[in-house]
C-alpha cells in the first residue's frame, strides 16, 4: 500500500497512511498547500522507530538525521536517569543522616549527570552505533533492546 511523505514547516517528516485508494485526493486534503510530497511504498518506511523523531525525507526515501538522532538518544538518557537520580538523592540524605560514607552515591550521581555528554554518542555514525552507547551499568535496561 502506498504512503504519502512530506516534511512540514517545522522540519518533521510526516507519514500519511491513506485509507482511500485515490492518493492524489488524500494528498490534496492532508498535505498543506505549497508543501511538496512524495508517494512511496510501505518498504520505504523504516520498521525501527527508535529514532522516529530524526527521520528526514530525501526525495522518495527516508533517512536518519544523525544530529537529531543523537539528541533523541540524549533525551532518552535524561528521562531514564531522572528516577535514578531521585532515588540516589534519597540514599544520599540517608547517608548524611547516619554519617555513612556517601562517596559511592556521589560518584553514581556524577556518572548519571555526565551520561548525555559521553563522547561516544557524538562519535556514533549510524543507528546501531548510537544504540550501543546506552550504558546499562548506570542507566539500566536499554530502551532499544527487544
Amino acid at each position: 500500500m502506498s504512503k504519502i511523505i512530506y516534511t512540514n514547516s517545522e522540519g518533521n517528516l510526516i507519514v500519511i497512511h491513506p485509507v482511500e485508494s485515490d492518493i492524489t485526493e488524500v494528498a490534496k486534503k492532508a498535505v498543506p498547500d505549497g508543501i511538496a510530497y512524495e508517494t512511496v511504498e510501505d518498504s520505504v518506511i523504516p520498521t525501527d522507530r527508535s529514532f522516529r523523531e530524526a527521520w528526514k525525507q530525501n526525495n522518495k526515501t527516508i533517512e536518519i538525521d544523525m544530529a537529531k538522532a543523537k539528541e533523541v538518544h540524549k533525551n532518552k538518557i535524561r528521562v531514564a536517569r531522572e528516577l535514578l537520580l531521585n532515588n540516589l538523592d534519597i540514599e544520599y540524605i540517608k547517608a548524611l543522616e547516619t554519617g555513612a560514607d556517601a562517596s559511592a552515591i556521589i560518584a553514581k550521581k556524577k556518572a548519571l549527570r555526565d551520561a548525555p555528554a559521553d563522547s561516544a554518542i557524538d562519535a556514533a555514525t549510524n543507528e546501531a552505533a548510537l544504540k550501543a552507547q546506552w550504558n546499562t551499568s548506570i542507566l539500566g535496561n536499554s530502551p532499544y533492546s527487544s
